[in-house]
């Protein structure tokens, strides 16, 4: 992954709620910042912040 979509992803995880960061676990975490997919677990867990297309 480059780091310009790191970075971005950073920016992202940053910008949620104290207490949503708080809820994921590490491995949640590396997920989000780094996974091409995400598991259907994390997505319940992010749905409100979820844009689709």
């Amino acid at each position: 992954m480059d780091k310009k979509i790191l970075k971005e992803r950073q920016k992202a995880f940053d910008s949620l709620p104290p207490a949503i960061r708080d809820c994921l676990s590490s491995e949640e975490k590396q997920l989000f910042l780094t996974a091409d997919q995400w598991p259907d677990e994390l997505f319940q867990k992010l749905d409100e912040f979820i844009i689709t297309e």
